[in-house]
């Protein structure tokens, strides 16, 4: 079944090139009427030009698609609201929100900055915050909404020189475990995508060789899926680039449960330690309390 966006409005933050870029033109070719928001910076986050967003909308124009730039920064609360603002604007709704916006800063923990820690998680995690709290009552008020958030396997797994990067990343996930409650009864989705891909970002990371065979193409499938109506999963990560596209998920293990009765030691906790670190039998959990699969069953 083919899958359309028409009727429908999309926000892509960072959609200037690379990733945004890829998403925005595959939406605006399956019916969606996009807002491209970039702020026009360096990989560093320094400086700004309008020239990236508008170069996206009039490729979307020009094939026949429908768009608007916005070049406020997502570091700005007022920059999130008012690239919802553009959407409402300009289009009368809003259904579809991808954060992507995203600077690198990488450097060993031991000489990384207040400076490098600040403007990492501006961007990512602050920037992600701005635009999705300005759309959220547009979500609620019209029970229904698709959002995709952006980690990373250094937010996932970890990399060394990005305690920042990955930091924010792995702050994302927390991000979309509340959201995903919070938007449950109002049909708002929000999972999280973790892109393998060469852009303006990975190349100063990546051999140039593998920039150029990462094409961002090849994870808008994975995207675009998880915004569309079609879609009914909330809170999962997917990692997709490269020709691959799988599920990563944070799980817990059985463990050792054995009550409140006798306070435990140290040494207890020593000669079980193989018991309690043990991930047989792990499953995901939908919130706290409550395993996925428990949670999935109640709704069925």
């Amino acid at each position: 079944m083919t899958i359309r966006f028409d009727g429908q409005v999309a926000l892509v933050t960072g959609a200037g090139a690379g990733l945004g870029r890829a998403y925005a033109l595959d939406l605006a070719s399956r019916g969606a009427k996009v807002v491209v928001n970039d702020l026009g910076g360096d990989p560093h986050g320094q400086g700004e030009n309008r020239a990236a967003a508008q170069k996206v909308v009039d490729e979307i124009k020009a094939a026949g698609g429908e768009a608007a730039p916005n070049y406020d920064s997502v570091s700005s609360y007022d920059g999130g609201f008012n690239m919802v603002k553009t959407a409402i604007d300009t289009f009368g709704r809003l259904d579809v929100v991808i954060c992507n916006a995203g600077i690198l800063r990488d450097v060993a923990f031991h000489n990384m900055s207040e400076e490098d820690w600040d403007k990492v998680f501006a961007v990512h995690i602050k920037g992600s915050f701005t635009v999705l709290r300005a759309a959220w009552p547009v979500f609620r008020q019209q029970s229904y909404g698709r959002v995709v958030l952006t980690t990373s396997s250094s937010g996932i797994y970890g990399q060394f020189g990005q305690a920042n990067y990955g930091s924010a990343k792995t702050a994302m996930l927390g991000l979309m475990n509340v959201l995903k409650q919070e938007g449950a009864k109002y049909n708002v989705n929000v999972n999280t995508i973790a892109p393998v891909a060469g852009t303006r970002l990975t190349q100063t990371v990546m051999p140039q060789e593998m920039v150029e065979k990462l094409k961002p193409e090849m994870v808008v499938p994975a995207v675009t899926y998880l915004v569309s109506k079609d879609c009914a999963d909330s809170g999962l990560i997917i990692e997709a680039g490269a020709g691959n596209f799988n599920r990563a998920a944070i799980v817990k293990g059985p463990g050792l449960r054995p009550g409140l009765d006798d306070m435990k030691d140290a040494e207890w906790v020593q000669s079980n330690w193989k018991q309690i670190t043990s991930l047989e039998g792990a499953v995901p959990m939908w919130n706290a309390q409550t395993p996925l699969a428990t949670h999935l069953a109640s709704k069925a």
